[in-house]
């Protein structure tokens, strides 16, 4: 991944890390606002319900303080204190409800059953359990029942009618839509009411959604309320929870239900107050498609920074790093562009100066190595002419003195001097040639061969019998071995290059195998195919190298041998470089020497073995 691409990738994880961060944030806070405000919402309406149920309350104990003071009330309660007959009266109760506009209202006798129903005329005669659970004046919530069989809950009160007080007076006004139509709610606040059915067998009766009320009649999905009024009847005590009417979270709200109890504890009706989260819900997507433009548009303006940062930044360090691989592979000529005077700039500008040092540094180290060079040559060279020139010059005095002698015995020193003559000047013709050959290496001629066959010219070249009895016992006796991987009738190990080259280095390094074993041992030359490469191996049991004379091997002029122009290794190198191939030396001290040659193997070749 390029510079450019990882800026645009952090700046574009910074812009979208940090608007989700602030999106995060102002969701929460959106949401934890709306509960607070849904809560205050619920406690208002709470408040509301309160009062209107206190107001009822105190209108329907009013209402039936002025009925137990009537005339009308106290002349009916006289009649039956003392004829006992109730019979007159079973109407009585419709009339004073119509007038009163109570939803209840009955009149109980001295013995507590009912004389006169307005809700249910039928039930005269029966005993009014509400009798016994009434506290006081006050007024309380009852269950009543009716005729169709279903029941109402209300606000009653009881009342001793004035002057006969065995006979009582139970009204009230109903908990229904009325009621709630006249509660003040706030804005997205629902408040419907549910008259709990009453329980038989100590077992609570099933949900019914028709009971469940609001101003505007039965509520839409009212069986998703279940479980909050389930816990409300059970505990008795106020249960709030988050409820999805519909798969959709705009039609989700959050319920709370109140339970309203009877004087005796038990549960006859739940309030339950609904506020709508549609204006959070949507609230909250629009911060969200707010926050997706800002990521949008951040991002673009990401994308366009980063394009101006790479024409400022990152393409000067591209240029740099392409400067640097170049000055890697040797080009310390190369040159970057310095703009501006930022860092950046300053980096170019430094680069340039150390290219420039590097070049004429390397200049300065060339033209010292030519003079080191030359004076090594001529050092070399010198040294190399001084061993021949010297009896050269004995042999020239030693016939310039003979010339006095007789002609037999200057025969015999011209002879003699002439020999020595010419084999120091055959040496001397040696040493030019072998410097001459150094400073002319030629240009490989490259063509198709197998390496293998190159080993066995090699191999047969040197390979000579070993002396037997009748031969001279001075030669150092040297075993040849010849060790390939494959047969050479069945596969070929080809590579590209010189074979005359190429054979007069394996020789160079066969002739110095044998050198490095005076007194005999094996010498092995082997071939073998690896991936895409051909190693030789030309391997001695002489007295091995040290590291360091390893490391000085392949430097021209140097040698191990007391005569010897150290060329021949520094040639050996200088072949295996042109034909695109390595050279090492394995070798300890008293553990032979071995040469490893690797060849890039023809391409055919290397196609087949992969």
């Amino acid at each position: 991944m390029s510079l450019r691409q990882k800026l645009l990738l952090l700046f574009s994880l910074t812009v979208a890390a940090a608007v989700a961060a602030v999106a995060w944030t102002v969701l929460l806070r959106i949401r934890k606002v709306f509960e607070q405000q849904d809560q205050e919402k619920t406690a208002l309406l709470v408040t509301q319900f309160q009062r209107e149920f206190q107001h009822r309350s105190t209108e329907v104990a009013s209402e039936m303080d002025r009925l137990a003071a009537s005339e009308r009330l106290r002349s009916l309660a006289r009649d039956l204190a003392e004829t006992g007959d109730a019979s007159p009266y079973l109407t009585e109760a419709q009339s004073l409800a119509a007038e009163s506009q109570l939803d209840f209202l009955e009149i109980l006798g001295p013995d507590g059953n009912i004389v006169s129903s307005a809700q249910w005329p039928a039930r005269f005669g029966y005993p009014e359990p509400a009798l016994n659970s009434a506290a006081g004046p006050a007024a309380f919530i009852k269950r009543d029942d009716l005729p169709d069989g279903a029941s109402a809950v209300g606000i009653f009160a009881v009342r001793a009618i004035q002057g006969a007080p065995a006979v009582k007076l139970l009204g009230g006004r109903r908990l229904d839509r009325q009621f709630l139509a006249d509660l003040p709610t706030p804005a997205g606040v629902e408040a419907y009411l549910y008259n709990a059915p009453e329980s038989t067998n100590e077992v609570a009766p099933a949900f019914q959604p028709s009971l469940l009320l609001g101003v505007n009649g039965e509520v839409p999905n009212a069986a998703q309320y279940a479980g909050v009024l389930a816990s409300a009847e059970r505990s008795g005590q106020p249960a709030s929870t988050l409820i999805y009417l519909t798969p959709r979270r705009e039609d989700s709200v959050n319920a709370t239900a109140m339970p309203l109890k009877s004087a005796n504890g038990q549960v006859m009706a739940v309030l339950v107050v609904a506020a709508s989260r549609r204006a959070m819900v949507e609230a909250q997507r629009h911060i969200r498609a707010i926050a997706y433009t800002v990521a949008a548009a951040g991002i673009l303006i990401t994308i366009a920074i980063s394009i101006a940062i790479a024409v400022r930044v990152s393409r000067p360090i591209e240029e740099l790093a392409r400067a640097a691989e170049e000055v890697a592979h040797g080009n310390w000529r190369v040159r970057v562009e310095a703009r501006g005077r930022d860092e950046v700039a300053m980096l170019a500008r430094s680069f340039n100066h150390m290219t420039a040092e590097l070049t004429a540094q390397q200049e300065r180290l060339i033209q010292s190595e030519r003079v080191a060079a030359w004076r090594e040559l001529a050092r070399r060279l010198a040294h190399e002419l001084k061993n021949p020139l010297f009896p050269l010059q004995i042999t020239v005095e030693n016939l310039v003195r003979s010339r006095s002698l007789s002609d037999a015995e200057f025969d015999e020193v011209f002879r003699e001097s002439t020999q020595t003559l010419g084999m120091e000047l055959a040496n001397l013709k040696t040493i030019i040639g072998r410097f001459s050959d150094f400073s002319r290496m030629p240009k490989p001629q490259l063509e198709r061969i197998d390496s293998q066959a190159v080993l066995v010219r090699v191999m047969k070249l040197y390979a000579q019998p070993q002396p037997g009895p009748t031969e001279a016992a001075g030669e150092p006796k040297i075993e040849y071995k010849f060790d390939l991987n494959v047969e050479l009738d069945n596969a070929r190990l080809l590579i590209d290059a010189d074979p005359e080259m190429l054979h007069r280095a394996l020789s160079n390094l066969v002739l110095n195998a044998m050198d490095a074993m005076p007194d005999g041992g094996t010498l092995t030359l082997s071939a073998k195919a690896l991936a895409d490469r051909v190693e030789i191996r030309v391997a001695d049991s002489g007295q091995g190298m040290t590291p360091e004379e390893c490391a000085r091997l392949f430097t021209p002029y140097y040698t191990t041998k007391q005569h010897g122009t150290g060329l021949g290794l520094a040639i050996v190198q200088s072949v295996v470089s042109d034909h695109n191939a390595t050279i090492a030396v394995e070798s300890q001290p008293g553990g032979g020497t071995a040469f490893v040659l690797l060849f890039p193997r023809a391409a055919d070749e290397a196609s087949q073995v992969s």
